[in-house]
C-alpha cells in the first residue's frame, strides 16, 4: 500500500508517460505486466499506482521503494531495459523523476 509520508529513508518516483489515445490502453497493459511480473518482485519495491488522464495522452505512475539504489538497479535490469524499450514504442515520451515528500495532507 502506498504511504506518503516526509520518511528520509523512502524514494518516491514519480514517472509521466505522453501518448496518444490510440496506444493508451496498449501502454497500459505493458506497465500493468510490467508491475505483475517483474517490477513488484524486486528488492526494495514498496507500491505503485498508475494514473489516466480523461483524454487518455498521459500515464502518470506513482511508486515508492526501499532506496535510490534499489529503483535504480531495477531500472538497470536486462529485464527491465528490454520491457522500457516496448514501452517507449508506445509512447511519445515518458520520464522517471526521483522525489523528496516535502509536505503531506490528509
Amino acid at each position: 500500500m502506498l504511504n506518503i509520508s516526509r520518511s528520509e529513508s523512502l524514494q518516491t518516483v514519480i514517472t509521466t508517460f505522453e501518448m496518444t489515445p490510440g496506444t493508451c490502453q496498449d501502454l497500459l497493459d505493458e506497465l500493468t505486466a510490467a508491475y505483475d511480473e517483474f517490477i513488484s518482485r524486486q528488492p526494495g519495491f514498496i507500491a505503485a499506482g498508475l494514473h489516466v488522464n480523461d483524454a487518455q495522452t498521459r500515464i502518470a505512475n506513482y511508486s515508492q521503494w526501499q532506496s535510490r539504489e534499489d529503483f535504480m538497479a531495477m531500472l538497470r535490469s536486462d529485464e527491465m531495459r528490454r520491457r522500457n524499450r516496448k514501452i517507449n514504442d508506445l509512447c511519445k515520451s515518458f520520464e522517471p523523476v526521483m522525489y523528496d515528500v516535502a509536505a503531506t495532507f490528509g
